[in-house]
């Protein structure tokens, strides 16, 4: 027996869970697309990442060179010569200078020396 007009309470309930259906599907293809899309993200930065450091890393080694090659290429520090402290020796001749027991052509002579 055919019907006209509205749908019986059958066909109202498998159309309701026809769109039902059909919204869950395409809501999960939308969330699986998302999911994907996040994970092919999340991979990209962590290469991106795994370069940086990998880049820094190298510059960090290169700078250790270049330093090792500056201090074996840079000569030894001078030695004062027969082990006296210029520094003291010179603030000594000063204090002589004050207190005027040297004059400044004697003061003059003895710097020189010492810095020769």
């Amino acid at each position: 027996m055919l019907r006209n007009g509205r749908p019986g309470l059958i066909g109202l309930a498998a159309r309701t869970a026809v769109v039902t259906g059909t919204a869950n599907a395409m809501g999960n293809r939308a969330a699986n697309r998302r999911a994907q899309q996040q994970q092919e993200t999340q991979q990209q930065q962590l290469l991106q990442q795994q370069a940086w450091e990998a880049q820094q890393a190298q510059q960090q080694q290169m700078q250790q060179q270049q330093m090792q090659q500056a201090q074996q290429q840079a000569p030894p520090p001078a030695a004062p010569a027969g082990g006296v402290d210029l520094t003291a020796e010179l603030m000594k001749l000063a204090d002589l200078r004050t207190q005027g027991l040297l004059t400044d052509d004697e003061f003059a002579a003895a710097k020189a020396k010492l810095l020769a």
